[in-house]
């Protein structure tokens, strides 16, 4: 950091001001720059099953998607297996994640969304019947208590984070895509 630790005075040095920023970019990435105590934040997508909104972590998910248009069906699959559809030239895997677990069917309509979930041997996106978008909690309202759900998703919790009246049962899009359940698509 500069002596007075005010960049303003780098005004006239460029290339010193870059070096400065540079600087204080990766202090913040790092955490170094963070005053001692202040809680971290934690990010998710949050997103509805039925009546019931979750929250899938940031990292767990590549992005949301609109249902696409052309889905194939793969013959002699569950009936969660939605089928495969093309997205921007990969094959995407369609699995509507209420089907999958025994809660009924994703009604598909105007908020009807596909999570794309982030795993590097799993290409597939799960309709679920909206996201929220991003949340944020503070350390100190996550619980990792799982709770008990009306969906029956209970193996696939990993905690809770509570704001007020609000709950937000965090989903592990991860372990859901590598458990048995999720692996025997075939009928």
């Amino acid at each position: 950091m500069t002596a007075d630790g005010n960049i303003r005075s780098l005004r006239e040095s460029p290339f010193e001001l870059l070096r400065e920023l540079e600087n204080r970019a990766r202090q913040a990435l790092s955490g170094q720059g963070r005053a001692a105590g202040l809680p971290t934040e934690w990010v998710g997508v949050g997103f509805r099953l039925g009546g019931e909104s979750f929250l899938a972590s940031r990292d767990d998910v590549r992005e949301i998607l609109m249902p696409p248009d052309g889905v194939t069906r793969v013959p002699g699959t569950k009936p969660w297996m939605l089928g495969l559809s093309n997205v921007r030239g990969q094959l995407l895997s369609l699995i509507d994640l209420r089907g999958l677990l025994g809660s009924g069917r994703v009604a598909m309509d105007r908020d009807t969304r596909v999570i794309s979930v982030n795993h590097k041997e799993a290409s597939c996106g799960l309709l679920v019947d909206e996201v929220h978008g991003f949340r944020r909690f503070i350390d100190s309202e996550y619980s990792a208590e799982t709770p008990q759900t009306i969906i029956r998703c209970e193996e696939f919790l990993s905690g809770i984070f509570r704001r007020g009246e609000e709950s937000w049962p965090v989903f592990a899009l991860k372990p859901l895509v590598e458990s048995e359940r999720f692996l025997k698509a075939a009928s």
